[in-house]
Protein backbone atom coordinates (compact mmCIF):
# COMPACT_ATOMS: atom_id res chain seq x y z
CA UNK A 1 0.00 0.00 0.00
CA UNK A 2 1.32 3.41 -0.98
CA UNK A 3 -0.91 5.85 0.94
CA UNK A 4 0.59 8.72 -1.06
CA UNK A 5 -1.81 11.40 -2.27
CA UNK A 6 -2.40 11.94 -5.98
CA UNK A 7 -4.64 14.56 -7.57
CA UNK A 8 -6.26 13.43 -10.83
CA UNK A 9 -8.20 15.86 -13.01
CA UNK A 10 -10.93 15.10 -15.53
CA UNK A 11 -12.31 12.01 -13.83
CA UNK A 12 -15.86 12.02 -15.20
CA UNK A 13 -15.00 9.30 -17.73
CA UNK A 14 -12.30 7.74 -19.89
CA UNK A 15 -8.66 8.06 -18.94
CA UNK A 16 -9.22 10.19 -15.85
CA UNK A 17 -11.72 7.85 -14.25
CA UNK A 18 -9.68 4.78 -15.12
CA UNK A 19 -6.52 6.27 -13.62
CA UNK A 20 -8.29 7.51 -10.48
CA UNK A 21 -9.88 4.13 -9.77
CA UNK A 22 -6.74 2.22 -10.72
CA UNK A 23 -4.51 4.24 -8.43
CA UNK A 24 -6.99 3.92 -5.59
CA UNK A 25 -6.89 0.15 -6.00
CA UNK A 26 -3.07 0.31 -5.72
CA UNK A 27 -3.39 2.01 -2.34
CA UNK A 28 -2.95 5.65 -3.28
CA UNK A 29 -5.04 8.33 -1.69
CA UNK A 30 -6.73 9.69 -4.81
CA UNK A 31 -8.45 13.04 -5.03
CA UNK A 32 -10.55 13.13 -8.18
CA UNK A 33 -11.90 16.24 -9.87
CA UNK A 34 -14.81 16.81 -12.22
CA UNK A 35 -17.05 19.68 -13.28
CA UNK A 36 -20.54 18.23 -12.97
CA UNK A 37 -22.10 17.34 -9.64
CA UNK A 38 -23.52 14.05 -10.90
CA UNK A 39 -20.01 12.94 -11.85
CA UNK A 40 -18.66 13.99 -8.47
CA UNK A 41 -21.44 12.05 -6.75
CA UNK A 42 -20.68 8.97 -8.84
CA UNK A 43 -16.96 9.18 -8.07
CA UNK A 44 -17.65 9.61 -4.36
CA UNK A 45 -19.92 6.54 -4.51
CA UNK A 46 -16.87 4.61 -5.72
CA UNK A 47 -15.00 5.66 -2.60
CA UNK A 48 -12.90 8.44 -4.11
CA UNK A 49 -12.33 11.80 -2.51
CA UNK A 50 -13.72 14.44 -4.84
CA UNK A 51 -13.30 18.15 -5.53
CA UNK A 52 -15.17 20.35 -7.97
CA UNK A 53 -12.85 21.97 -10.52
CA UNK A 54 -13.44 24.27 -13.50
CA UNK A 55 -10.04 24.54 -15.15
CA UNK A 56 -11.01 27.58 -17.24
CA UNK A 57 -11.76 29.61 -14.11
CA UNK A 58 -8.75 30.77 -12.04
CA UNK A 59 -10.88 31.19 -8.91
CA UNK A 60 -12.04 27.56 -9.18
CA UNK A 61 -8.44 26.36 -9.59
CA UNK A 62 -7.33 28.35 -6.54
CA UNK A 63 -10.24 27.05 -4.46
CA UNK A 64 -9.52 23.46 -5.47
CA UNK A 65 -5.85 23.80 -4.55
CA UNK A 66 -6.78 25.24 -1.16
CA UNK A 67 -9.04 22.27 -0.48
CA UNK A 68 -6.43 19.76 -1.64
CA UNK A 69 -3.67 21.25 0.51
CA UNK A 70 -5.93 21.46 3.55
CA UNK A 71 -6.82 17.78 3.21
CA UNK A 72 -3.27 16.63 2.48
CA UNK A 73 -1.28 18.58 5.09
CA UNK A 74 0.13 21.08 2.63
CA UNK A 75 1.34 18.84 -0.19
CA UNK A 76 0.43 16.10 -2.65
CA UNK A 77 2.89 13.57 -3.96
CA UNK A 78 1.46 13.31 -7.45
CA UNK A 79 -0.51 15.36 -9.95
CA UNK A 80 -1.99 13.84 -13.10
CA UNK A 81 -3.19 16.64 -15.36
CA UNK A 82 -5.71 15.04 -17.67
CA UNK A 83 -8.91 17.10 -18.01
CA UNK A 84 -9.18 18.44 -21.55
CA UNK A 85 -11.38 18.60 -24.61
CA UNK A 86 -10.80 18.88 -28.34
CA UNK A 87 -12.24 21.76 -30.37
CA UNK A 88 -12.55 20.62 -34.00
CA UNK A 89 -12.50 23.05 -36.89
CA UNK A 90 -10.24 24.55 -39.52
CA UNK A 91 -7.77 27.07 -38.15
CA UNK A 92 -9.32 29.89 -40.17
CA UNK A 93 -12.71 29.12 -38.61
CA UNK A 94 -11.47 29.42 -35.02
CA UNK A 95 -12.44 32.72 -33.45
CA UNK A 96 -10.33 34.43 -30.79
CA UNK A 97 -12.85 33.37 -28.14
CA UNK A 98 -12.99 29.74 -29.25
CA UNK A 99 -9.21 29.33 -29.33
CA UNK A 100 -8.84 31.12 -26.00
CA UNK A 101 -11.39 28.79 -24.43
CA UNK A 102 -9.42 25.77 -25.67
CA UNK A 103 -6.20 27.10 -24.18
CA UNK A 104 -7.79 28.12 -20.88
CA UNK A 105 -8.94 24.56 -20.22
CA UNK A 106 -6.17 22.51 -21.87
CA UNK A 107 -3.15 24.62 -20.94
CA UNK A 108 -3.61 27.64 -18.68
CA UNK A 109 -5.72 25.83 -16.10
CA UNK A 110 -3.19 22.99 -15.97
CA UNK A 111 -0.36 25.46 -15.55
CA UNK A 112 -2.05 27.32 -12.70
CA UNK A 113 -2.93 24.10 -10.89
CA UNK A 114 0.61 22.79 -11.30
CA UNK A 115 2.43 25.90 -10.17
CA UNK A 116 0.25 26.20 -7.05
CA UNK A 117 1.08 22.62 -6.04
CA UNK A 118 4.82 22.78 -6.74
CA UNK A 119 5.80 24.65 -3.52
CA UNK A 120 4.49 21.80 -1.34
CA UNK A 121 6.40 19.28 -3.44
CA UNK A 122 9.57 21.36 -3.23
CA UNK A 123 9.26 21.62 0.53
CA UNK A 124 9.01 17.84 0.81
CA UNK A 125 11.78 17.31 -1.72
CA UNK A 126 9.66 14.90 -3.76
CA UNK A 127 6.78 14.87 -6.17
CA UNK A 128 5.58 13.64 -9.55
CA UNK A 129 3.91 15.86 -12.15
CA UNK A 130 2.41 13.87 -15.02
CA UNK A 131 0.95 15.66 -18.03
CA UNK A 132 -1.41 13.83 -20.36
CA UNK A 133 -0.43 15.10 -23.79
CA UNK A 134 -1.17 13.41 -27.13
CA UNK A 135 0.29 12.15 -30.38
CA UNK A 136 -1.09 15.51 -31.55
CA UNK A 137 1.50 17.16 -29.35
CA UNK A 138 4.06 15.67 -31.74
CA UNK A 139 2.49 16.01 -35.19
CA UNK A 140 -0.34 18.04 -36.72
CA UNK A 141 -3.44 16.86 -38.56
CA UNK A 142 -6.11 18.86 -40.39
CA UNK A 143 -9.12 20.29 -38.54
CA UNK A 144 -7.67 19.76 -35.09
CA UNK A 145 -5.71 23.02 -34.84
CA UNK A 146 -7.05 24.29 -31.52
CA UNK A 147 -6.36 21.03 -29.71
CA UNK A 148 -2.97 20.65 -31.41
CA UNK A 149 -2.06 24.20 -30.40
CA UNK A 150 -2.80 23.37 -26.77
CA UNK A 151 -0.79 20.14 -26.84
CA UNK A 152 2.24 21.56 -28.67
CA UNK A 153 2.30 24.37 -26.09
CA UNK A 154 1.94 21.85 -23.26
CA UNK A 155 4.91 19.87 -24.56
CA UNK A 156 7.14 22.94 -24.59
CA UNK A 157 5.97 24.22 -21.21
CA UNK A 158 6.47 20.80 -19.65
CA UNK A 159 9.94 20.34 -21.12
CA UNK A 160 10.92 23.71 -19.67
CA UNK A 161 9.42 22.87 -16.27
CA UNK A 162 11.32 19.59 -16.19
CA UNK A 163 14.60 21.43 -16.73
CA UNK A 164 13.80 24.02 -14.08
CA UNK A 165 12.84 21.41 -11.46
CA UNK A 166 16.04 19.42 -11.92
CA UNK A 167 17.56 18.65 -8.52
CA UNK A 168 14.40 19.54 -6.59
CA UNK A 169 13.17 15.97 -6.19
CA UNK A 170 10.12 16.77 -8.30
CA UNK A 171 10.00 14.69 -11.47
CA UNK A 172 8.02 15.65 -14.56
CA UNK A 173 6.69 13.30 -17.24
CA UNK A 174 4.64 13.60 -20.42
CA UNK A 175 2.30 10.83 -21.50
CA UNK A 176 1.55 10.86 -25.23
CA UNK A 177 -1.43 8.64 -26.12
CA UNK A 178 -2.79 7.98 -29.54
CA UNK A 179 -6.45 6.97 -29.86
CA UNK A 180 -7.94 5.80 -26.55
CA UNK A 181 -11.49 4.64 -25.85
CA UNK A 182 -13.28 7.55 -24.16
CA UNK A 183 -16.03 10.16 -24.57
CA UNK A 184 -13.53 12.51 -26.19
CA UNK A 185 -15.12 12.30 -29.65
CA UNK A 186 -18.62 12.84 -28.26
CA UNK A 187 -17.49 15.96 -26.40
CA UNK A 188 -15.62 17.23 -29.46
CA UNK A 189 -18.72 16.92 -31.61
CA UNK A 190 -20.66 19.05 -29.14
CA UNK A 191 -17.96 21.74 -29.32
CA UNK A 192 -17.95 21.58 -33.10
CA UNK A 193 -21.69 22.17 -33.33
CA UNK A 194 -21.50 24.91 -30.72
CA UNK A 195 -18.61 26.92 -32.16
CA UNK A 196 -18.13 26.22 -35.88
CA UNK A 197 -20.41 27.63 -38.62
CA UNK A 198 -19.94 24.66 -40.93
CA UNK A 199 -22.43 25.58 -43.66
CA UNK A 200 -20.89 29.00 -44.24
CA UNK A 201 -17.29 27.77 -44.25
CA UNK A 202 -15.12 27.13 -47.29
CA UNK A 203 -14.39 23.81 -45.56
CA UNK A 204 -18.05 22.70 -45.48
CA UNK A 205 -17.43 19.64 -47.68
CA UNK A 206 -14.62 18.43 -45.44
CA UNK A 207 -16.77 19.16 -42.40
CA UNK A 208 -19.40 16.70 -43.58
CA UNK A 209 -16.85 13.89 -43.38
CA UNK A 210 -15.60 15.22 -40.06
CA UNK A 211 -19.12 15.27 -38.62
CA UNK A 212 -19.74 11.72 -39.79
CA UNK A 213 -16.63 10.63 -37.92
CA UNK A 214 -17.49 12.52 -34.75
CA UNK A 215 -21.08 11.30 -34.73
CA UNK A 216 -20.26 7.63 -35.36
CA UNK A 217 -20.40 4.91 -32.75
CA UNK A 218 -17.33 2.91 -31.81
CA UNK A 219 -13.66 3.49 -32.62
CA UNK A 220 -12.99 5.15 -35.98
CA UNK A 221 -9.21 4.85 -35.87
CA UNK A 222 -7.04 1.76 -36.01
CA UNK A 223 -5.00 0.82 -32.95
CA UNK A 224 -7.50 2.37 -30.49
CA UNK A 225 -6.70 1.04 -27.00
CA UNK A 226 -8.51 1.04 -23.64
CA UNK A 227 -7.63 3.65 -20.99
CA UNK A 228 -5.90 1.01 -18.88
CA UNK A 229 -2.89 1.37 -21.20
CA UNK A 230 -2.48 4.94 -19.97
CA UNK A 231 -2.91 3.84 -16.36
CA UNK A 232 0.15 1.58 -16.72
CA UNK A 233 2.28 4.55 -17.81
CA UNK A 234 0.98 6.71 -14.97
CA UNK A 235 1.88 4.00 -12.47
CA UNK A 236 5.42 3.80 -13.85
CA UNK A 237 5.80 7.59 -13.76
CA UNK A 238 4.69 7.62 -10.12
CA UNK A 239 6.65 4.63 -8.87
CA UNK A 240 9.85 4.39 -10.89
CA UNK A 241 13.01 5.74 -9.31
CA UNK A 242 13.83 7.19 -12.72
CA UNK A 243 10.55 8.02 -14.46
CA UNK A 244 10.78 8.75 -18.16
CA UNK A 245 10.40 12.22 -19.58
CA UNK A 246 7.99 10.80 -22.19
CA UNK A 247 5.73 7.78 -22.39
CA UNK A 248 4.33 6.87 -25.80
CA UNK A 249 1.00 5.03 -25.78
CA UNK A 250 -0.44 3.21 -28.84
CA UNK A 251 1.20 2.33 -32.13
CA UNK A 252 0.42 5.64 -33.91
CA UNK A 253 2.38 7.60 -31.29
CA UNK A 254 5.46 5.41 -31.69
CA UNK A 255 5.21 5.51 -35.48
CA UNK A 256 4.67 9.24 -35.88
CA UNK A 257 7.35 10.10 -33.33
CA UNK A 258 9.82 8.11 -35.43
CA UNK A 259 8.60 9.46 -38.78
CA UNK A 260 8.87 13.04 -37.53
CA UNK A 261 12.60 12.46 -37.14
CA UNK A 262 13.08 10.53 -40.38
CA UNK A 263 10.94 12.30 -42.98
CA UNK A 264 11.19 15.73 -44.52
CA UNK A 265 8.41 18.21 -43.73
CA UNK A 266 6.96 17.76 -47.20
CA UNK A 267 6.92 13.96 -46.85
CA UNK A 268 5.43 14.10 -43.37
CA UNK A 269 2.72 16.55 -44.48
CA UNK A 270 1.69 14.18 -47.26
CA UNK A 271 1.54 11.25 -44.87
CA UNK A 272 -0.45 13.16 -42.25
CA UNK A 273 -3.01 14.30 -44.81
CA UNK A 274 -3.43 10.71 -45.97
CA UNK A 275 -3.58 9.34 -42.43
CA UNK A 276 -6.28 11.83 -41.39
CA UNK A 277 -8.33 11.38 -44.55
CA UNK A 278 -8.52 15.19 -44.70
CA UNK A 279 -10.42 15.15 -41.45
CA UNK A 280 -12.57 12.07 -42.04
CA UNK A 281 -10.46 9.90 -39.70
Amino acid sequence: MHHKSVLVTGCSSGIGRCVAVGLQQRGYRVIATARRQRDLDDLAHQGLEVIHLELDQPASVAAAVTQVLERCEGHVFGLFNNAAYGQPGAVEDLSWEVLEAQLRTNLLGWHELTRLLIPGMRQRGEGRIIQNSSVLGLVAMPYRGAYICSKFALEGLTDTLRLELHGSGVRVSLIEPGPIVSRFRENSYAKFKQNIDAENSVHREQYRALEARLASDGPTMAFTLPPETVLKKVVHALESRRPRARYAVTTPTHVFAALRRLLSTRQLDWLLRRASGDGSR
